[in-house]
């Protein structure tokens, strides 16, 4: 099949779904008013709550919520054929992870800028606040640390990518100090600092920077994960307008133009008949995979629906957000372009990928030759390197259909990756120093609830997980595992949340929110399921133990759950 008509279809699906499931949701389920005071202007400290403009708000957002988790996800869960992992991401996109984004945020913002766990608190009483933070900061001590070890790995594999990412701190603090002045127009400081940051690119192909394999006994990965740890944490306490907001806007724009090249590449490869899905439509049991359900749906997260969603929607987005009216934009958008990244990687991988892959020793395989290169078995298509290199090489050929060779190729989309990555490391590591001053604040641990110290603490046990498995920095990749079940229980707990808002307001549409939030729970319950019975299987004590405990942390949600649907259903009969 013509991987041009999978594009076709799907960006017909988002359209329809944005201008009018969009604005379904704007008008009648949570009723924008753009007279709404907003917390950015009414709590107003130059720091956190900052009013900005909607285009920016919108690339800090984007970039924040997408990192690698709509590129990672998708090239692993094609493994189970291109059609299941299509549908999840269109439906799942649309219908649950647009509504969770959209309800997060319009929730936050009618409350005062809390965080989603504080919401939860209010809305849903203190145990479970206790549950909800619990979850939060597993889930962000994993991101934190293994999105450090993604751009470790890109850097080890890419080092043309090197240069140009670390580049990009100076070009967005500049733009940061140009954005105060209001003496030359938006679009003449973005034109240059985009410029300026693919001049870093260019010459990133040039010098690549490669670190040393051993230095002082620390391999690679595990030096630059050092080094993006301590940048994560001089970058999280800074504040939001000197590099958050501008590196986030420049990142944007480098989505929109390799957007617009990637969709030059498959309309030019397309027409010409050579962009053919060579993966299986459907594959059941492929060698070594757990079962397609439930675990597609953790799987593909970020590019379908993502608990780590709601942590950005009301960790920092809902500080910055000028007008409630931009909600429909940045919260129910951004997470539909989030999906159409995450379908160009599907066809970048199922597709893109057979236009010819070189390995190491010189041999270029083709077609379905180069598909099984990375997908023979699920022990191939989980590597994380291997995905990786599966996504830029096939970006990579699309690219050059229109005259961009292979090699600028590749430190295009490595960068752009990388960028990403970045992005999501510094709001990750904020957040997570929300959570601790909001967890602290007001009990004997009141020291504790400062930016450093916060900020301090959420690194610190990062980088511990991150060395718990060696000097190579992949300690993280231990509790990867559960993470996918816990970000899926963090969607179903903030679809719960917006849920409660909703029938607090006697609103008639709870059943928009309340509806996924039972389907997501479900999905994330199934597989902490799965996975505590392997872990007895296996005999991990590790898995076996935090499995137990999620499972308890389920069962709380799920009495919650069950309260409010005889409320719901009774509340439909009246009418």
């Amino acid at each position: 099949m013509n991987a041009l008509w999978i594009l076709g279809i799907c960006l017909g699906v988002f359209f329809l779904a944005y201008r009018y499931y969009g604005s379904f949701l704007e008008t009648s389920v949570f009723e924008i008013n753009s007279s709404n005071v907003v917390p950015s202007k009414a709590r107003q400290d130059g720091q956190d709550f900052v009013p900005s403009k909607k285009g920016i708000v919108f690339g800090h957002h984007f970039t924040s919520i997408a990192g690698t988790g709509p590129i990672v996800g998708p090239a692993i869960g094609i493994i189970w054929g291109w059609i299941p992992a299509l549908l999840w991401v269109l439906l799942g996109s649309v219908f649950i992870g647009a509504v969770h984004d959209f309800g997060s945020l319009v929730v936050s913002l009618r409350s005062e800028g809390e965080s989603i766990a504080q919401c939860a608190n209010r809305l849903l009483g203190q145990k479970l606040r206790f549950y909800f933070f619990a979850l939060i900061c597993f889930a962000l001590l994993v991101v934190i640390a293994i999105f450090g070890l993604i751009m470790a790995v890109l850097f080890d594999s890419f080092p043309e990518s090197v240069f140009p990412v670390w580049a990009e701190i100076p070009i967005a603090i500049g733009l940061g100090l140009a954005l105060k002045n209001a003496r030359y127009p938006l679009w003449l400081k973005t034109f240059v600092a985009v410029f300026l940051m693919y001049v870093t690119v260019y010459l990133g192909h040039l010098w690549p920077l490669v670190m040393p394999e051993q230095l002082l006994g620390i391999p690679a990965t595990g030096l630059w994960t050092i080094a993006l740890l301590v940048y994560a944490f001089i970058a999280s306490i800074l504040r939001v307008t000197t590099l958050l907001q501008p590196r986030d806007y420049i990142n944007a724009w480098q989505l929109y133009i390799a957007l617009l090249l990637i969709f030059s590449g498959v309309f030019v490869s397309g027409f010409s008949g050579d962009l053919l899905v060579q993966a299986p439509g459907l594959q059941l049991f492929p060698e070594g995979a757990p079962s397609i359900w439930p675990f597609l749906g953790i799987t593909i997260a970020c590019g379908a629906v993502s608990g780590f969603h709601s942590l950005v929607s009301s960790g920092t987005t809902s500080k910055q957000l000028s007008n409630e009216k931009d909600a429909k934009l940045v919260g129910y958008g951004s997470m539909i372009l989030e999906g159409l990244l995450a379908v160009l990687v599907i066809i970048a991988v199922t597709a893109g990928l057979g236009l010819g892959y070189t390995l190491p020793d010189g041999v270029t395989l083709f077609g379905l030759d180069a598909w099984n290169q990375h997908y023979s078995s699920w022990g191939a298509s989980a590597g994380l390197q291997s995905k990786l290199q599966a996504v830029v090489m096939g970006f990579a050929n699309i690219l050059e259909y229109i005259g961009i060779s292979k090699s600028i190729g590749a430190v295009i989309i490595g960068v752009f990756i990388a960028s990403f990555a970045g992005t999501t490391l510094d709001t990750s590591t904020r957040i997570q120093r929300y959570m601790i001053i909001e967890l602290t604040k007001g009990t004997r641990f009141d020291s504790i609830a400062k930016p450093i110290p916060a900020t301090l603490i959420a690194v610190i046990s990062a980088l511990f997980l991150a060395f718990s498995s060696g000097l190579s920095g992949k300690g993280a990749l231990l509790l990867w595992p559960l993470f996918g079940a816990v970000n899926q229980l963090l969607a179903a707990l903030a679809l719960l949340v917006v849920s409660h808002y909703l029938f607090s307001r006697s609103s008639r549409y709870c059943w928009v929110t309340l509806m996924p939030g039972l389907a997501v729970f479900l999905m994330s319950f199934w597989a902490i399921w799965s996975q505590f019975t392997s872990a007895i299987q296996i005999g991990n004590i590790v898995l076996f133990s935090l499995n137990g405990v999620l499972m308890i942390f389920s069962i709380m949600i799920a009495v919650e759950f069950l309260k409010l649907v005889p409320r719901l259903f009774y509340r439909f009969q009246k009418r």
